[in-house]
């Protein structure tokens, strides 16, 4: 088993260029949760791919429905013809939305979407005669995409500062950890402080001139599952409803059923005027992304000359096909249940760990969109050194006993080192025992260097 972090820049030869990482096998095949690679060694995938393939790997209903599409027509440009399968899938989704998600837009992935959804606010600004508005406040630390635009929006300065000249950087309020809180502070409360420093940016950038505020309600890559307590989405939605100000949902992660509900929007009864999604959308079985919003939005930008926007695979047969597939799976199969009851048992089987790893900080999230986050001191948050590469180590000890887990550590370490724990929706109890096993393992074989960190800090 590995004991020292794996080494960047080492990959064997390829044409292809990724960023750096440790060595890795060829992948041969996959069946449900768990993946094979040419040498035969199992893997279980306990993330998912980066929190994508909902339904596991090699799905027969969705291999069928790409063949059976492919054999009607591949292709068909939007502007031209319009598509059952796209039409359909537009339908089934606004199906399962909550009122007044009406409207869908389909794109080839997340930064696709979240691009759509705030070129669509600003669009519906100008529209409506506020051309002033066009700052998207967003939190410190996330993720929302790696395209400019996107980018812009992405809370993670010490990772993307190389581009900083070629993008506005949009404004920042600071993602509620409650967990870490003043002491005396109660968890309401703090969740209450943060939702408020939303109106204090607003006041502070001009109310005129800020369109939307945009925030992943279950946190993804930046923020490990990051969930704050019910207060907090509430007075959000109350303050934009206030000035005026769209409220965006990235939930390119924890939309499509991941959370226990088709939207984790759901979970607290807060409609947004607009949201992002994609991975589980398809399953990692193609590129698809959408973007929903109201009629209301739709109907006035469509009246001002309609949405100046699109993508080359927007909507394609093939793509939306493989999508109603992965959904009827869903469906037929009580997935979005499933992912509900599964999460319960494993997020109680990792808070169970707490007892064990006094590094560990806290286990969050809803349904099978899981994490934790590994740090120095549970009371303050305070980050193991960033030199101990953390998010390296530990999912390295993984990786070697034949289980992948999602790391990754933003803002150079601040916030500590996150892990996410989130298997496709098919999981069973008896497999979350089998994840357990090897990620108790790993962190056994961790803790050593954990520990001598902290006894050294």
């Amino acid at each position: 088993m590995s004991s020292t972090a794996p080494t960047l820049g080492d990959n064997q030869h390829s044409a292809m260029f990724f960023w750096p990482t440790p060595d890795r096998p060829v992948i041969d095949r996959g069946d449900g949760i768990y993946l094979w690679d040419q040498d035969g060694k199992r893997y279980i995938d306990a993330c998912s791919g980066p929190q994508t393939a909902n339904i596991g790997h090699g799905n027969a209903r969705v291999r069928e429905a790409m063949t059976a599409q492919a054999e009607k027509v591949s292709y068909a440009f939007r502007s031209h013809f319009l598509n059952e399968p796209a039409e359909s899938l537009a339908r089934e989704i606004v199906g399962l939305c909550p009122d007044g998600l009406d409207q869908v837009f389909f794109t080839s992935g997340g930064s696709e979407a979240v691009e759509a959804c705030i070129k669509l606010a600003r669009q519906y600004a100008l529209a409506i005669g506020e051309a002033t508005r066009y700052k998207v406040i967003s939190r410190l630390p996330s993720y929302h995409g790696t395209t400019l635009g996107a980018l812009s929006l992405t809370g993670d300065p010490a990772g993307f500062s190389m581009f900083a000249p070629m993008m506005v950087n949009m404004p920042k309020i600071p993602a509620p950890f409650c967990r870490y809180r003043p002491a005396g502070e109660t968890e309401d409360e703090a969740a209450l402080r943060f939702a408020n420093a939303l109106e204090t940016e607003i006041i502070h950038q001009g109310p005129e001139t800020v369109l939307a505020f945009i925030m992943e309600p279950i946190g993804g890559a930046a923020t490990a599952a990051l969930t704050a307590p019910d207060i907090y989405y509430t007075r959000v939605r109350d303050i934009c409803d206030e000035y005026d100000v769209l409220l965006i949902f990235d939930e390119v992660m924890s939309g499509a059923g991941r959370s226990g509900r088709y939207l984790s929007a759901e979970h607290w009864n807060v409609t947004p005027d607009l949201v992002a999604l994609a991975k589980g959308l398809a399953s990692g079985y193609i590129p698809l992304g959408a973007c929903l919003t109201s009629s209301k939005i739709i109907g006035t930008v469509e009246d001002a000359g309609g949405f100046m926007h699109g993508h080359t695979y927007s909507a394609s047969p093939i793509a939306c096909a493989v999508g109603r597939a992965v959904l009827a799976e869903h469906l037929d199969n009580d997935l979005i249940g499933n992912a509900a009851r599964m999460g319960a048992v494993l997020k109680g089987r990792l808070e169970g760990l707490l007892n064990e790893f006094e590094f560990i900080g806290e286990i969050r999230g809803r349904g099978l969109l899981l994490g934790f986050d590994v740090i120095s001191d549970r009371q303050t948050g305070h980050a193991l050194p960033a030199e101990l590469d953390a998010h390296l180590r530990l999912s390295q000890e993984a990786y070697d006993r034949g289980l992948i887990i999602y790391s990754r550590r933003t803002l150079g370490g601040a916030k500590g080192d996150n892990f996410l724990i989130s298997p496709p929706l098919i999981v069973t109890e008896e497999q979350i025992d089998e994840i357990m096993v090897l990620l108790i393992a790993s962190l056994r074989a961790f803790a050593p260097t954990a520990r001598a960190a902290i006894n050294a800090d």
